[in-house]
């Protein structure tokens, strides 16, 4: 017998005179009190196998809340061996709490007395019956609508004061300590009553209230940022779990980060694209009338459990969406502008690391590549920690007037320099919204992404090209755990290479051996190289054939790139490069 037909048998066996109607049982129900000579109301158990509330009862005069199977063999005084699904060494969920001795519970009677029709007939407005209302034990103090907050242990300790139709003014009322987030939690009872069933999640007081109307199990909380409260524990046993929060961007967020952390169970149910910011339950309940039932039930069949991954159909479009892109190009990645560069590595695409002695030309040779892809009119972000910005800018200008920064500094120019000088200024100009530089020493990866997004949407274009000059000097939290903060940033630009299609030129330190370079460079060469080896899609290194420190050495200064590390190529030499001074670029040859 499964699990469906022990459930059935169970009500039948505890409910004398039920009777099977549909997908319904109804009975007398055992728990309304018949002292006056009064009839019974009527208890209902939902058992329609395929729903999410099978096995959920409630008493139709609404004499006690609603529950499954387990919670009502609990009232039932039922033996633990006899109740269907019941794990007799399960250990219910706890918290630490000292409940306090004073509560609110005789205020909050005084509070339900003082409720006459103007306020029900708030509640009714959205289709709030007053059986409903007192079901909550919702009062009012004489201006504001009191909804008690009552825990666990069945008393309450705080009530959240609303004014009617204007929630934004509201106050908390009783003690200070369960104003706290962590007991923000309207109805809270709900989720012993909805063990091994479903139950809903919703935004606000009176949101809750349109779905008790309904029938169904349900919590709520103040705002949509109190989900933060709910915890894995404290919800490990409820098996379906809905979100219905209020039509807003942020609660959306919010309901996204608690289906994360609890899973498949969780079903966020979405509104249509059409409706306003704010819409709630209590508007569409307005809205829909008697017809709100079928609206909410509409909803319930249309949800899909909550994924942490994309949809089979999103990936597929993505995928063939990415094979279309490419058709026809004749480099994958981005061109750098030196053709045996981009033979070797199929143009700059994923993260590149380049390594180099001191004053080797790393950071020219990377002012060169991004600053011609940004005059090609792709966006570049050049993450500068060594040189600053004017000197980026100045060494930029000499490469593309061909003139020293002496020359452009004294102005003592001939015809033909001179407009050289203003073409210069012309393409200085035309690149610039297209090439970024930021020295912000407090940089954190989320920087990083919304001014990649930023960027990507000032310049209409897809690709982008990220600049890190230097790894080694990116802002850490702990200037004495360097290792582990570069490891850190490299799991970081991985993942930002994935999610904003990135690609990353990024400058290395080495490290010395005997106080000389290596070489013959491989990925030992790096210095602190952490993750390096892992996260490089290429690692390369720039060799000069001259000595770095010698700045007046009469002969070319020729320097050599390899590839010491590719997923898609083989190491070795890519190019050699002339070093063009005193114009601050390389030439390929």
């Amino acid at each position: 017998m499964d699990i469906t037909d022990q459930i059935k048998r169970f009500y039948l066996e505890h409910l004398p005179k039920a009777k099977i109607e549909g997908g319904l049982l109804k009975a007398p129900c055992p728990f309304c009190p018949t002292d006056g000579g009064e009839e019974p109301g009527t208890m209902v158990v939902y058992l329609k196998p395929e729903s999410f509330f099978f096995g959920y009862f409630r008493c139709l005069n609404r004499c006690i809340q609603g529950g499954f199977h387990l919670y009502f063999a609990k009232i039932m005084n039922t033996d633990p061996q006899k109740v269907p699904g019941l794990d007799p060494d399960r250990e219910a969920f706890v918290r630490d709490i000292v409940y306090p001795t004073k509560n609110l519970n005789a205020e909050v009677k005084k509070f339900v007395s003082f409720m006459d029709d103007e306020q029900y007939a708030y509640f009714r407005e959205f289709g709030v019956s007053d059986a409903a209302v007192d079901e909550m034990k919702i009062g009012y103090n004489g201006r504001y609508l009191v909804y008690p907050y009552f825990l666990e242990d069945g008393n309450c300790h705080a009530a959240r004061c609303i004014l009617a139709a204007r929630e934004e003014d509201n106050f908390w009322h009783g003690d200070e300590t369960f104003f706290a987030e962590e007991f923000r939690v309207f109805n809270v009872q709900e989720i012993d009553r909805a063990e091994e069933g479903a139950l809903f999640i919703t935004e606000g007081e009176n949101n809750l209230l349109t779905l008790k109307e309904l029938g169904y199990p349900a919590i709520s909380v103040p705002s949509a940022g109190d989900l933060e409260t709910l915890s894995h524990e404290r919800l490990i046993f409820i098996n379906h779990l809905f979100l219905m929060m209020n039509n807003t961007p942020e609660a959306r967020l919010s309901a996204r980060s608690l289906a994360t952390r609890l899973g498949f169970k969780v079903r966020i149910l979405p509104w249509s694209a059409h409706l306003n910011r704010g819409y709630s339950l209590c508007h569409l309940a307005r809205d829909k009338g008697k017809g709100f039932r079928s609206a909410v039930s509409s909803m319930i069949k249309e949800s899909k459990s909550f994924s942490p991954f994309s949809s089979p159909e999103k990936e597929q479009r993505k995928f063939f969406e990415l094979l279309e892109r490419d058709k026809g190009k004749k480099l994958l990645g981005l061109s750098t502008g030196f053709e045996k560069m981009d033979h070797a590595l199929n143009g700059i695409r994923g993260i590149n690391i380049m390594g180099g002695p001191p004053k080797a030309g790393k950071s020219c040779f990377f002012m060169q590549l991004s600053t011609e892809m940004a005059k090609r009119k792709i966006p570049v972000i050049y993450y500068d920690f060594e040189n600053g910005r004017q000197k980026i800018y100045a060494r930029t200008l000499c490469r593309l007037s061909r003139l020293s920064e002496e020359a452009i500094r004294l102005q003592n120019l001939d015809e033909e320099a001179s407009a050289r000088l203003r073409k210069a200024y012309s393409d200085f100009k035309a690149l610039l919204p297209y090439f970024r530089v930021v020295t912000d020493r407090k940089l954190n990866p989320d920087i990083m992404r919304r001014q990649i997004d930023f960027l990507k949407h000032e310049t209409r274009t897809d690709n982008t090209l990220v600049v890190l000059d230097s790894l080694h000097k990116l802002p850490f939290k702990n200037l004495s755990e360097r290792r582990t903060g570069i490891d850190a940033w490299l799991r970081e630009l991985e993942s930002i290479r994935d999610e904003q299609n990135v690609a990353f030129l990024v400058i290395s330190e080495l490290s010395r051996e005997g106080g000389h370079y290596s070489e013959k460079p491989d990925l030992a060469s790096f210095k602190e190289s952490g993750d390096i080896e892992y996260s490089a899609d290429n690692a390369m290194i720039l060799l000069p054939d001259w000595d770095p420190l010698d700045s007046i050495s009469p002969e070319e200064k020729k320097s050599t790139l390899w590839t010491v590390a590719s997923r898609e190529s083989s190491p070795g030499k890519v190019a050699e490069y002339l070093l063009d001074f005193p114009f601050w670029g390389f030439r390929e040859f």
